[in-house]
């Protein structure tokens, strides 16, 4: 009598047959058109990476046909005794790619490929046939806007991009709105509501392409009627620049402690205010609500306008976020501008801004005609993001990671610089603004000196749109470092100054 056992794991289909009358028994092994993939420990291709890549090299191949159906992401984890997210990233950027397709509650295949166009097999690639990657010069680089390297949530952010894809993939035949997509704006008026206490509708928002753009919109809209602006000193350095470029007269405003100093506003010839209130830029300090009441005011006196410039409220370190000032006045002539640039990325050029109602037929009759400068794609993605609850989730996060990063160096700096250094603008934010008052170095010779040793700072004094800072300033960002480099960082810089 014989007897036929057929069993099938991993990809191997093996039967065993068994003979009675033999009294023998013995396997015969056939292995399926899925190839086997190595993955081994390399610094430089993430293990996903190397799936991915043995994946796409065996399809383009025809090794795996179309409609084969790949191992489940469980099955090929414990394979391969690596993370299920390990295997998931890989199909889910072959997805994103074209090479598989996804069947819900059956798993992944192989797609259909055009066999009659050539095939460009990815290989191995010769030391000498890489792109060589730029030196960086700077082993600490204390840019003030540099975020953390490892912070961007690639994987959740490549689900929700593909999820988008696969839902409304008809629609990228079709351009977006002026203003951007709906779902967007409606998910960001949500946010500004409850986190940021901005009141608004939804059609007062419009997407842009980080706040350079923003900035532009909004000079469009005011030059008709507005030609001077003020600003902060020391400040932003970018809304200068792009006001200017529009032509508008720039006036600085000295700030003070309690934030810019409105007395020396309404002295001015200043119709339009570009204001950092809940964390200025680049001090740090914070405007009092009496000042607020004093600079919406102003703001109500002629039909002048604040543009308040919300850019890093997320990232405050002690306490509750300081509410916004248009929340103050949310039917008021304030601007509001926000950005995902300091804790999402800013390579999205995503950003966002609140126009008063007073000002939306302005807007409509002069962009009526454009179309958005975000990638339609890009939007939903960050919708979806959104209205899964990746962006709180994320948000949260990167205020711990940077808090202990801001923790860092105020202990490196009380460590190495003790009491010759005074620290301004702590407390929020991705940079302090270090005071040193027994130097006898400049600015510009402490740069010079930091850049031979490795370490990349970027002038205080830039900050400034006339005059100077009364004591030697260096602004130190943290964002891009780990602790103990910041720490390696300030040791050395200590000894420089």
């Amino acid at each position: 009598m014989l007897g036929l056992m057929l069993t099938y794991k991993s990809g191997i289909i093996k039967l065993r047959y068994t003979s009675n009358t033999l009294g023998v028994s013995f396997d015969k092994i056939h292995i399926n058109r899925c190839p086997m993939f190595v993955l081994t420990s390399n610094k430089d291709v993430p293990l996903y990476k190397q799936l991915y890549n043995q994946i796409k090299e065996r399809v383009l191949s025809g090794q795996l046909c179309a409609d084969f159906k790949l191992p489940s992401i469980r099955d090929l984890a414990d394979e391969l005794s690596v993370s299920r997210n390990t295997v998931e990233g890989a199909y889910l950027e072959l997805t994103a790619e074209g090479y598989i397709y996804s069947k819900p509650r059956s798993g992944y295949f192989i797609s259909a490929l055009d066999q009659e166009a050539p095939l460009f097999l990815p290989h191995s690639p010769r030391k000498h046939d890489r792109l060589p990657e730029p030196p960086s010069l700077f082993k600490y680089d204390f840019h003030p806007a540099r975020l953390d390297p490892d912070s961007f949530p690639a994987t959740l952010w490549r689900k929700c991009f593909v999820d988008c894809l696969h839902e409304n993939s008809r629609e990228l035949s079709h351009y977006s709105t002026p203003q951007g997509e709906w779902g967007l704006r409606c998910s960001i008026q949500k946010y500004l509501e409850h986190s940021r206490g901005v009141i608004c509708d939804p059609d007062q928002i419009v997407i842009c392409a980080g706040l350079q753009h923003s900035l532009s919109v909004v000079a469009h809209v005011l030059k008709s009627n507005h030609s001077v602006v003020a600003v902060e000193n020391p400040g932003y350095p970018l809304p200068r620049s792009v006001f200017r470029n529009h032509s508008f007269k720039i006036v600085p405003i000295p700030v003070v402690p309690s934030g810019l100093d409105v007395d020396a506003l309404k002295a001015s010839s200043s119709t339009i205010a570009y204001v950092t209130p809940s964390h200025q830029q680049p001090l740090g300090y914070v405007m009092p609500v009496a000042n607020r009441l004093k600079l919406i005011e102003w703001a109500e006196s002629i039909g002048k306008f604040v543009i308040e410039d919300d850019y890093d409220s997320e990232l405050r370190y002690h306490g509750k976020p300081i509410p916004s000032l248009q929340g103050l006045r949310p039917d008021g002539n304030i601007i509001y501008l926000g950005t995902f640039s300091k804790i999402l990325s800013p390579a999205l050029r995503a950003s966002y801004l609140v126009l008063p109602q007073s000002l939306l037929p302005i807007y409509h009759s002069l962009f009526k005609d454009y179309l958005s400068s975000v990638s339609l794609l890009e939007q939903r993605t960050l919708a979806k993001f959104m209205e899964e609850g990746h962006w709180e989730r994320h948000v949260r996060r990167m205020r711990t990671a940077y808090k202990n990063k801001h923790n860092s160096l105020l202990g490196a700096v009380e460590h190495h610089f003790g009491t010759q250094a005074i620290v301004v603008g702590q407390g929020a934010g991705l940079h302090i603004v270090m005071q040193l008052h027994n130097t006898a170095h400049s600015e510009a010779e402490i740069i010079a000196r930091a850049q031979q040793k490795g370490i990349r700072l970027i002038p205080f004094s830039n900050t400034y749109a006339s005059g100077k800072p009364s004591v030697t300033s260096l602004m130190l960002g943290f964002g891009g470092m780990a602790a103990n480099e910041i720490d390696q960082g300030i040791a050395l810089l200590s000894r420089i100054c």
